[in-house]
């Protein structure tokens, strides 16, 4: 599966607004893939709204991104946003594709999404790893994603879901006391070019 990130730095007090646009824009006829989540960032950058997109192969998101950038008002917010920026992702292999909370059972309402800087070489090792540690790691919280980037600089994101920040900070100690995160030898791979941020869903996002 292929995804993309659209980050809109909006003026703020206009979330509520801009959601409505950017779910007409993503759902209007011919415009390729599926509205997979809407967010407002609550800890971190503030003021931007992230918005998941899925597609099931490379044509249909390059698809999508010419249809953004030829737009006269990209995600409906042309008039709102002060910046926009986009990234194309493919999700490691092994991952299953994201789904709608109704279908998936994965929820929040807290959403972390974590993006690392990746080493030459690091993809496959991080690949791997992710794959033999995750299982363990998924019992004490879901990850909604892990995906490398295609474009910009060499990276890696990976989202999670958690019922509250109290929920988060307890399933990531629980995981380092009993050993089963990070995965061993997973840090190797990773630059000190890291980001998180904490966000919440909007009244649109299909990941509640």
């Amino acid at each position: 599966m292929y995804y993309e990130i659209a980050t809109l730095t909006l003026p703020f007090g206009t979330a509520a607004q801009a959601a409505q646009q950017v779910q007409a824009f993503a759902n209007a006829p011919g415009a390729g893939g599926e509205l997979l989540a809407c967010w407002t960032s609550d800890i971190g950058v503030l003021n931007q709204m992230i918005v998941l997109r899925g597609f099931e192969d490379r044509s249909a998101l390059d698809a999508a991104r010419q249809r953004t950038l030829a737009s006269p008002s990209p995600f409906g917010c042309g008039e709102l946003y002060q910046r926009l920026e986009l990234a194309s992702y493919r999700a490691f292999d092994w991952m299953k594709p994201v789904r709608p909370s109704a279908e998936s059972g994965i929820a929040g309402p807290v959403y972390e999404i974590r993006t690392y800087g990746i080493k030459p070489g690091g993809v496959s090792k991080t690949s791997e790893l992710w794959a033999e540690y995750l299982p363990a790691r998924e019992r004490l919280s879901p990850c909604v994603i892990a995906m490398v980037a295609l474009d910009g600089a060499p990276r890696f994101t990976n989202i999670w879901a958690y019922p509250s920040l109290d929920a988060r900070s307890k399933a990531r100690a629980d995981a380092v006391a009993q050993g089963i995160w990070p995965p061993k030898g997973g840090p190797a791979w990773l630059t000190t070019d890291m980001v998180s941020t904490i966000a919440l869903p909007t009244s649109v996002s299909p990941l509640k």
